[in-house]
């Protein structure tokens, strides 16, 4: 496997060839750590296409389409990647915080920790902290998952962050924060336990914390 013509397809958005490269690669047999590798040059990938979009070379409708092609390409994987945990490794409440309408970034993660084997289990967009909250209270995750493109989102971060603790639930899950805006301040300042702007990266985590 090309792993950078890979990376270089996914970036072009050519799910035709990204597709074909996938199939073909699944039907090798490949160990779990060629997976690993396959993966990780899907989400690098990604970053091309994220690059694209920086420079206005893309729109955010190629964005949306490359999100669904990262999840079509999981979904090629999925049968040969590592989920030698038939049950789950672990669950996970995850949404985009309110105030926010983005989730492809919250998308792909969720398409990757699933295949980790965890269960997730998705509010959605434009997620208050009182649905956090009561998410939590109801499925006891190991982990929350806060999801952010705007700068607005830290702010959201902070109050679902608070209000976890107001409920007596913050010393049980881990919070990890994603997104465009996220850094170790925002981080420290909203109280999270992670932060990341690579959802592979964001994944190996979550495998940490459950491990």
């Amino acid at each position: 496997m090309d792993l950078s013509l890979l990376t270089q397809k996914i970036g072009e958005l050519d799910e035709e060839k990204v597709f074909e490269m996938l199939n073909d690669f699944v039907n090798t047999n490949p160990s779990p750590d060629e997976v690993k590798k396959v993966v990780a040059a899907c989400q690098s990938g990604m970053s091309v296409v994220g690059d694209f979009f920086e420079k206005g070379e893309y729109f955010v409708g190629d964005l949306i389409f490359a999100g669904e092609l990262l999840t079509g390409a999981i979904d090629i994987l999925k049968p040969v990647m590592d989920t030698q945990n038939a049950g789950t490794v672990g669950s996970m409440v995850l949404g985009t915080v309110a105030g926010d309408l983005h989730d492809i970034g919250k998308n792909i993660f969720k398409s990757m920790v699933e295949a980790a084997g965890f269960k997730v289990y998705d509010l959605g967009i434009d997620q208050s902290a009182d649905e956090f909250v009561k998410k939590v209270k109801e499925v006891n995750p190991a982990i929350i998952g806060l999801s952010g493109v705007l700068t607005l989102a830290l702010e959201s971060m902070k109050k679902i962050v608070e209000a976890l603790e107001e409920a007596g639930l913050r010393n049980k899950v881990k919070v990890i924060i994603g997104g465009n805006p996220v850094t170790k301040e925002a981080c420290e300042t909203i109280g999270a336990d992670a932060f990341t702007t690579n959802a592979a990266e964001g994944v190996k985590i979550c495998q940490k914390w459950v491990g």
